[in-house]
């Protein structure tokens, strides 16, 4: 009986951030990202990846370095993270996309391919934490074309919403997103 409450309250946290289009109070992951290279404006970003145990599929390097020599991607601002939570997953996010030899893209480069935007939530229950995330993936027209879903469950920090989510737990999002989205680059490419 007691897993019906939260349950609903894990429905109804998924449908809100599914619902999620605002661009206030946001961080911007990019401000994070390494400064870009003196011969070219864009820099590698690392994206969040996020996903459940066994669910995500890793494409082969060579997957990955044709996706890469094509898709120059630009991180959104994150919404709803801690400026805590947002720097780990920025960091993260920007060492990973480097890894798997992705160009991140500044927000004012003509050449950008795609734009991903974030909205994430805790949920606290007992001792774990719930970490519900929605990256949406924008062509540069601002048609969404992909959305990258997920949730990461943690023990709690000791704390209630963001206080509780370690740093281990957003760059685990972060490499599951750059996961997700390789693969699902590789599969509009191949």
């Amino acid at each position: 009986m007691r897993r019906l409450p939260s349950m609903a309250v894990s429905l109804l946290a998924a449908a809100a951030l599914s619902a999620c289009t605002s661009t206030q109070d946001v961080l911007e992951p990019s401000a994070i990202a390494a400064q870009p290279p003196a011969q070219g404006d864009a820099a590698p970003l690392q994206p969040a990846t996020t996903a459940t145990p066994g669910a995500s599929t890793t494409p082969t390097p060579a997957q990955s370095a044709a996706v890469a020599a094509n898709a120059r991607i630009q991180f959104a601002p994150i919404v709803g993270t801690s400026v805590e939570a947002a720097t780990t997953l920025s960091q993260r996010l920007s060492t990973r996309a480097r890894e798997r030899g992705i160009v991140l893209a500044r927000s004012n480069d003509p050449a950008t391919t795609h734009v991903l935007k974030g909205y994430f939530t805790p949920l606290a229950e007992g001792k774990e934490t719930t970490v519900i995330y929605v990256w949406d993936v924008y062509d540069p027209a601002g048609n969404r074309v992909h959305r990258i879903t997920g949730q990461q469950k943690a023990p709690s920090g000791g704390g209630d919403g963001w206080s509780s989510v370690s740093s281990s737990t957003m760059q685990t999002i972060a490499d599951a997103t750059i996961d997700q989205l390789i693969t699902w680059l590789s599969a509009r490419t191949g």
